[in-house]
């Protein structure tokens, strides 16, 4: 075995302290170095960078074809967001250079794209950024080292659009063996449509239960992965965030004068990105016994600049006041509640639709607030999330066959 005059070979990001790595955006410069020791003189070919960022998604479809055969269509789409080539020692012979032992440092800098999307792992897709150098020696196999990079596009809720409350209404004919039991109303509203990450949404609803029977009124986050490869699209839901208020009993009404729901640290919404995105939504519903569920829907920005204390905030406060007059509620938000059964906050005809229950378990291991996506902080800009494994955790399945269903 050939003694390897390398002793190390990495990339180094400016701007790292305390082993945090820097997060970047949209228009910034990236700088760093790859550090080369040496543990006697070595002839070097060339030294070349190369910097990428990839959106990727992949799944997998089993289909029937007749009674006793089946097949899997596999659906990938794969856009390149970055790409820069860079050569950082070339011999100007074109030929070899010899470097002395001991340590050498090669600087780089290179700027990203003006918009860019936020760095993501999911279980049918990615976005990942990475930088690989490459060191070509003659007759020894190339020496690469690799570095990942965190990207987090900002999304500031201090906008117009983001600042406009959000309201909406619906009613419905409680119904029991075919007869009517009464009219089930429901109203809400949430002073605005954008949020951070560990703020508290204070929901206004109103609940009027014209039925004989007790009805329960819940409220939930919902967050809405969705994948799109040639033409189709994969959506995978997830409760971050929920609340169960009392019951109504018939002929009563119910108000919640901003029950609160804190939002937990979650990845901003990713709403630009042409081959998945990342929506939320705030659900409240209300559960009537022998129909199906009341449900109320109302959109969500989840961003990355927080509200100012000043400034925007400020020419929204009459709009806000308004806001409470109009619901006649000055109360200051509540105390938040213990989440309810998930399966319980779905309606019934949402879940026939899709076949299966918008609002999954949060025990599933790829949708936990534990895993990768999910590891975002509220101090984001300071905190950023760990780095993901260099490994695909769903690879391609290159050697699928069909196979027989009595199997």
């Amino acid at each position: 075995m050939l003694f390897d005059k390398v002793k190390a070979f990495s990339v180094q990001l400016d701007g790292a302290t305390a082993g945090v790595e820097p997060v970047f955006s949209g228009g910034q410069a990236v700088a760093g170095r790859v550090l080369l020791e040496l543990a006697s003189a070595a002839r070097v070919g060339a030294l070349r960078l190369r910097a990428r960022g990839r959106a990727h998604v992949h799944w997998t479809e089993s289909r029937s074809a007749g009674s006793s055969t089946a097949y899997t269509q596999s659906y990938s789409e794969r856009v390149e967001v970055v790409s820069h080539r860079a050569t950082l020692l070339a011999p100007d012979t074109g030929e070899t250079t010899t470097l002395p032992p001991g340590r050498h440092e090669f600087l780089f800098s290179f700027q990203l794209p003006p918009t860019l999307v936020t760095s993501f792992e999911g279980k049918h897709g990615s976005v990942r950024y990475c930088i690989k150098a490459t060191l070509h020696r003659p007759w020894v196999p190339a020496r690469r080292a690799r570095k990942v990079f965190t990207v987090i596009e900002p999304v500031d809720i201090n906008t117009p659009a983001l600042l406009a409350p959000q309201a909406g209404a619906r009613e419905k004919v409680a119904r029991s063996w075919y007869c009517n039991r009464g009219l089930v109303s429901l109203s809400a509203k949430i002073d605005r449509k954008g949020y951070t990450p560990g703020e508290v949404i204070p929901v206004f609803a109103e609940i009027d239960n014209g039925s004989t029977r007790p009805v329960l009124p819940r409220a939930a986050v919902v967050q809405t992965q969705t994948f799109m490869a040639r033409g189709a699209r994969k959506q995978k839901r997830a409760v971050v965030a929920s609340l169960a208020g009392e019951p109504v009993g018939p002929g009563q009404r119910a108000l919640w004068q901003g029950r609160a729901l804190r939002i937990p640290p979650v990845g901003p919404s990713i709403l630009h990105c042409r081959v998945l995105h990342v929506d939320y939504a705030l659900k409240v519903c209300v559960d009537i016994p022998g129909t199906s569920k009341l449900l109320l829907e109302l959109p969500l920005v989840i961003g990355t600049i927080p509200l100012h204390p000043f400034g925007s905030r400020s020419s929204s406060v009459g709009s806000h006041a308004s806001f409470l007059l109009d619901w006649r509620l000055g109360a200051l938000p509540e105390r938040p509640e213990a989440p309810p059964e998930y399966s319980e906050v779905v309606a019934d005809t949402e879940e026939a639709a899709l076949g299966q229950s918008p609002f999954p378990l949060p025990q599933d291991p790829d949708m936990s607030l534990e895993g990768p996506f999910f590891a975002y902080m509220q101090e984001f800009r300071y905190r950023p999330p760990p780095l993901y494994s260099e490994e695909d955790p769903n690879p391609p399945l290159r050697d699928m066959r069909p196979r027989c269903m009595t199997c």
